[in-house]
């Protein structure tokens, strides 16, 4: 394939993903935004009113740069794990790996999906959380690269799980035992500062742990001691991923039999 044809091939995968999310918004975009009204309620009034300061903050502020990190990653992860499985599962995959469309391009095909619902819900939780705890930005160039790095990380790990997955309660065991405990154990509600040296040192091997400071910095301008180490973690991550996928692609693991 020819560049033109190539960028046309990407465009329509993106296109076609786009749709797939937005179509049934009422259960890809709506529960995000209720979950996150229910959390700022419950956690950042109720909690953090007896809380008090936490790094200087007010609770509520402290914690929504790890909310929408949150929403983000489970947003995005979840739209390319149930779009490339979905494919699998009517073989519509199939179609893709018959035409010329390199493996690389499919990669991006899928995960720009992920990437666009994850920014979407990503900006929502934003200005859910903006009428809670008000809205900071110190670097507003870092807060989208950031939005970007992290909604692309997790989009690549939803492929590989969708790769791997043999049935649809393949696609959500991760999410349960893995995604959602790294989530709330890499400092959303909490410095990892304030933990045991165990329970930090563990902390410390949580790449959400990494998004979610150099988010909070982003945002607060708070745990900049941790962004070059962190921005380190999360692209190189990115790359590692990135490749595993193409790789498990191009031997047409879980696609080809």
């Amino acid at each position: 394939m020819n560049l033109a044809a190539q960028r046309v091939a990407l465009l329509t995968m993106w296109r076609k993903e786009a749709i797939r999310f937005l179509r049934i918004w009422t259960q890809t975009i709506l529960p995000a935004a209720i979950t996150m009204v229910l959390y700022f309620m419950i956690f950042g009034h109720v909690i953090g009113g007896r809380i008090g300061l936490m790094e200087g903050l007010p609770y509520m502020t402290f914690i929504m740069p790890g909310l929408i990190m949150m929403s983000v990653i489970t947003n995005a992860y979840m739209n390319v794990v149930g779009s490339f499985y979905g494919c699998r599962f009517n073989r519509s995959i199939e179609e893709l790996f018959v035409s010329p469309v390199p493996s690389g391009l499919i990669v991006l095909g899928f995960i720009g999906g992920g990437v666009a619902r994850g920014l979407v819900v990503g900006l929502l939780v934003s200005v859910v959380g903006m009428f809670f705890a008000g809205w900071y930005v110190q670097h507003v160039i870092l807060a989208v690269l950031v939005f970007l790095l992290c909604s692309t990380l997790f989009s690549l790990a939803g492929l590989i799980n969708g790769i791997f997955a043999r049935s649809f309660d393949d696609t959500s065991i991760v999410i349960t035992f893995i995604l959602t405990p790294l989530t709330y154990l890499g400092g959303v509600f909490y410095p990892i500062s304030a933990l045991p040296p165990v329970w930090r040192f563990l902390s410390e091997l949580n790449p959400i742990h990494y998004i979610i400071s150099i988010f909070r910095y982003a945002m607060l301008g708070i745990e900049g001691n941790v962004f070059w180490p962190a921005l380190t973690v999360v692209v190189v991550l990115t790359l590692l991923l990135y490749a595993w996928a193409w790789w498990l692609l191009q031997k047409g693991r879980g696609v080809k039999t």
